[in-house]
């Protein structure tokens, strides 16, 4: 099937869904290199000469910052905090490979993926962070370096609209071209399908794991995907060998592919688990922003 695509950056965000994605944040787990006006409270800092602003000490911030003229006047501790000071350098990677294109209810998946990606790139941006952009197949296609800003969510924003489905995945391959260029300490939000091959797959969750990032793997699947209730014979197309085509009857075949998605699916949740990323499962058939809201809520709570 063709993939559906937005027909301006704006249709990738409605109203809604923007009110209540406004009332939340995304808050950093890990130890990342700058924070944002006490919101993600790393012990690290940087040093600049443009001050910001001030805010309340927490436990874990360098006394060295904390402003005592001010506590002379308040009797209470604020930290001084600069402008290199304030941002989460955030990177969007984005499979927008030929499997990527596959609906079964009106919405594709990497439709739904790039709704994702534009409500977490607002999220950002509304925290001051810096977000970025990675786009791939069997390798990086796109490359916005992580800016702040409503100028760059924007230009996010236009690219993703822009973003279209086609050829194969290869994330380990992708990874080797778009981790070396990361910030050092930062955040990395994979959005994939995970329809890699699974040695592959592993072999790339592996890579993350060992970066000195923190990892979110959002992985999007339609619900047919997952259960397979397809009951008459038809053709069913590779989407990423798009002259691929094979006849098939769906009650031959529906445990052994049953069977070989659910073995994926664990494979890819232990590596996650192994190797520190915050994995979560998403389908198509459910409302974006109630995906993100309640993902945002429970990570929140520290669940």
């Amino acid at each position: 099937m063709k993939p559906e695509k937005p027909s301006h950056a704006d249709s990738i965000l409605d109203p809604k869904a923007l009110r209540r994605l406004s009332n939340l944040e995304l808050v950093a787990r890990r130890i990342v290199e700058g924070t944002l006006s006490g919101q993600h409270h790393s012990p690290i800092r940087g040093f600049s000469t443009d001050f910001l602003q001030h805010r309340p000490y927490v436990i874990g911030d360098d006394v060295r910052h904390l402003d005592w003229k001010v506590f002379g006047k308040t009797d209470r501790h604020f930290v001084r905090q600069f402008e290199d000071d304030t941002h989460l350098r955030a990177t969007l990677v984005l499979d927008a490979s030929g499997s990527m294109a596959y609906q079964s209810d009106g919405v594709s998946k990497l439709h739904y993926a790039i709704r994702l990606a534009a409500g977490l790139a607002f999220l950002l941006t509304a925290q001051q962070d810096s977000i970025g952009l990675e786009v791939f197949d069997t390798q990086s296609r796109l490359r916005l370096p992580a800016k702040n800003g409503h100028r760059q969510l924007q230009q996010i924003l236009t690219e993703l609209s822009n973003t279209e489905a086609r050829g194969e995945t290869s994330l380990s391959r992708t990874l080797d071209q778009i981790l070396p260029r990361l910030p050092r300490r930062g955040m990395l939000i994979l959005l994939t399908d995970g329809f890699d091959e699974p040695e592959s797959m592993i072999d790339a969750l592996g890579q993350l794991g060992q970066r000195d990032q923190e990892v979110l793997l959002f992985q999007v699947l339609d619900r047919q995907e997952l259960e397979f209730q397809f009951n008459q014979w038809g053709k069913f197309q590779d989407l990423e060998e798009v002259e691929e085509e094979i006849l098939v009857d769906p009650a031959q075949v529906r445990n052994e592919y049953l069977e070989r998605m659910q073995n994926l699916l664990s494979s890819i949740r232990t590596a996650c688990t192994d190797n520190q990323i915050d994995y979560t499962e998403v389908i198509t058939d459910r409302p974006y922003d109630d995906v993100l809201a309640e993902y945002l809520s429970r990570r929140r709570a520290g669940a």
